[in-house]
């Protein structure tokens, strides 16, 4: 794609380094004074960065900057505050970040008499007798740190269908009267993929589904209108640009939904770059982040994806579809992660939510089309089984019938591998995309359910990257909070938030802060097909920045935690800027 003409001839003198005739250079905007980190192999750090349009036409150091003679729009004086390439995220669900922030939000939530308080105080907010739905929960810090039940709802809130939705958004807890509306007894079967949790003695349902046993709620929950989804999606967008992302890549949604996250896009109610990912043939309602009560077709949208190919750098560079993201099993919390042997607390291996023989053909089907494939995938059975049926797909599809030679598949997650397996990613050109912050709270449980052996191959960042793999980084929102400042301790330092940690934690995994500034740049670019114009602060590349409150790159590790986003620019332009 040829670039404006007056972009070219300011990137021809920024090549130049040197302005014709002493007469000053026009940009659109110039950052000085600055701390910056380029991800630039040619110069890996500089002090003022210039944009022409939506692309970067010069960078290097102040005093170079002021022998360009520049005569920019706006300039805006760093003063030493941190800059970066634009944070990506890698992995995040838009929507669920939304509804995360303008319904029942349960994060934080300390056991379950604090979620009863707070159940009270829905009602009262919102007396009204539908369907009361909510998510954040998570008991792996409650005393006893057990899942809840339908009579703990029902103590509180008998006379409504309550369903609330565990952080992970891999299972969910119903009150009696939501179990009754779904027909749940002693004698519903389980579904395939899912679990309905069972009292031993009476066999009667605790009210805790599993993964695909959610749909038996999650299909009676009226749907959002497109106006509520829209605010949602542009509610999360919003929040994301606070936080310095400055592209969110969406890991599967309905038709319909990404579809209105692209009209959205181009009308201007969302700035950020969008990546997006449609739901492929299975259970799409598995992750629980999709819009309760939204009605599909299994495949309808990757099918629709297929026929009507990829949509690439529409609106300017701001709206990308060509993926299909899919679940191979469910969470480790909820204990639905495939597993090689059972778990070291329950006599279960997990759920696997496909078969081989019904997915290799649809994947040989996408390398012809050249879509990408993304899989969900958590445990080591998981995770061994989507990278042997990758191997079986780029096996019986050879190059020359590709649509994309090099097809970028990924593995979402790969949270725990067989350490057999991990070299793999690197010998097959498979990214591991992984998200750092689940470490820091899954490993307070990991130990009870994996042991002490299968711990070598959890959340294997330094043992993946030193094989050679690609990998990038993402947050996970709103199963995580979402925040990248967050990602970037829990990789550097693998401890809690106050600063805990281990020997089951195996620091020995922990990233440097090169690998994760580059997992949440360069390496989420390449997973997106955008290395060649995102990822680094480079000349030609689109002027997508993040300025920071403190040097991350330096400051001690908890630090990082207080560390804020000043300023959100996306193809130069300001989308967010700190009081």
């Amino acid at each position: 794609m040829r670039l404006p003409l007056r972009i070219e001839i300011a990137l021809a003198l920024a090549t130049v380094g040197a302005s014709v005739s002493g007469r000053a250079e026009k940009v659109d905007l110039l950052l000085v004074h600055g701390q910056i980190y380029t991800e630039s192999a040619t110069m890996p750090v500089a002090q003022a960065v210039a944009v022409a349009g939506d692309r970067i036409v010069f960078v290097g150091s102040n005093d170079e900057a002021r022998e360009h003679h520049f005569e920019a729009t706006r300039t805006i004086d760093l003063g030493g505050r941190t800059m970066v390439p634009g944070l990506n995220d890698a992995h995040m669900h838009l929507a669920g970040v939304g509804f995360r922030e303008l319904e029942f939000n349960l994060e934080g939530t300390t056991g379950i008499a604090d979620l009863q308080q707070r159940l009270v105080a829905r009602v009262r907010a919102s007396p009204r007798k539908g369907w009361l739905r909510g998510r954040g929960w998570i008991e792996t810090h409650w005393a006893p740190a057990t899942f809840p039940m339908a009579a703990d709802i029902d103590a509180v809130v008998a006379d409504r269908p309550v369903a609330l939705v565990r952080a992970d958004g891999h299972a969910l807890v119903a009150n009696a009267a939501a179990l009754k509306l779904a027909g749940i007894d002693a004698t519903t079967p389980n579904p395939t993929g899912g679990e309905i949790l069972r009292d031993p003695k009476t066999g009667r349902p605790t009210g805790m589904l599993i993964d695909n046993a959610m749909t038996l709620i999650n299909r009676l929950i009226p749907p959002a209108t497109e106006d509520e989804l829209a605010e949602a999606l542009v509610v999360g967008a919003r929040r994301e640009a606070t936080l310095g992302w400055t592209g969110i890549q969406v890991a599967g949604h309905d038709w319909e939904e990404s579809q209105l996250l692209r009209r959205l896009v181009a009308n201007g109610r969302i700035g950020l770059r969008v990546y997006d990912a449609v739901s492929g043939p299975g259970p799409e309602s598995a992750t629980g982040v999709r819009t309760p009560g939204t009605k599909y077709e299994d495949g309808t949208a990757a099918a629709r994806l297929f026929e009507e190919g990829a949509v690439i750098d529409e609106s300017g560079g701001r709206y990308t579809r060509r993926a299909v993201k899919m679940w191979m099993d469910g969470a480790l919390g909820s204990r639905g992660a495939a597993l090689l042997q059972p778990y070291s607390d329950y006599p279960s291996t997990g759920l696997l939510m496909h078969r081989e023989e019904d997915l290799l053909p649809f994947l040989c089907e996408a390398l012809r089309r050249g879509i990408q494939i993304e899989i969900h995938a958590i445990g080591d059975r998981a995770n061994r089984q989507v990278l042997d049926l990758y191997e079986k797909a780029f096996a019986a599809v050879p190059v020359s019938e590709r649509k994309v030679a090099a097809p970028r598949w990924r593995v979402e997650h790969a949270q725990i591998v067989a350490p057999v397996d991990i070299p793999r990613f690197a010998k097959m050109e498979v990214i591991a995309s992984m998200q750092p912050s689940h470490a820091i709270g899954d490993l307070y449980f990991a130990p009870k359910r994996l042991g002490q052996d299968r711990l070598a191959g959890a959340y294997a960042w330094q043992s993946i990257l030193q094989t050679g793999a690609a990998f990038c980084a993402g947050s996970d929102a709103p199963v995580e909070r979402g925040e990248p400042m967050i990602e970037f301790y829990a990789a550097i330092s693998r401890r809690s938030l106050d600063g805990y940690a281990d020997a089951d934690w195996h620091l020995e995994q922990r990233m440097t802060r090169a690998q994760i500034l580059a997992a949440l740049t360069t390496g989420a670019a390449y997973a997106s097909f955008q290395e060649s114009n995102r990822g680094a602060i480079e000349v030609g590349k689109w002027a997508d920045l993040t300025v920071l409150t403190g040097d991350i790159m330096t400051i001690p590790e908890p630090e990082v935690l207080k560390v804020r986003c000043a300023l959100t620019i996306v193809g130069g332009r300001v989308v967010f800027e700190a009081p």
